[in-house]
């Protein structure tokens, strides 16, 4: 579960603009640190299948926005997935 320190944490690091909290990439790195701390929660806890789930939908809903920022914003994306250090 992110703290709200962590939350604006990454807020600050991805935003656009100081008032930015819906862009694509805040998002973006909003569900990789939530997809990180569950990794590690299903380490600990592998028959945990609730989280799973959890984790393949916060994966697939990351994998939407990419594209759509690559299809919108070719530098923008190229700039996230090196900060958030995401492989294509």
């Amino acid at each position: 579960m992110l703290t709200k320190r962590k939350v604006q944490n990454v807020v600050k690091e991805t935003a656009r603009h100081a008032t930015d909290t819906g862009s694509p990439e805040v998002q973006v790195g909003l569900l990789t640190k939530k997809i990180n701390e569950l990794a590690l929660h299903l380490k600990k806890n592998p028959k945990d299948m609730h989280s799973r789930r959890g984790l393949l939908g916060m994966v697939a809903d990351r994998r939407t926005h990419l594209k759509y920022l690559e299809r919108k914003d070719k530098r923008a994306y190229a700039a996230l997935l090196k900060k958030l250090d995401l492989k294509k």
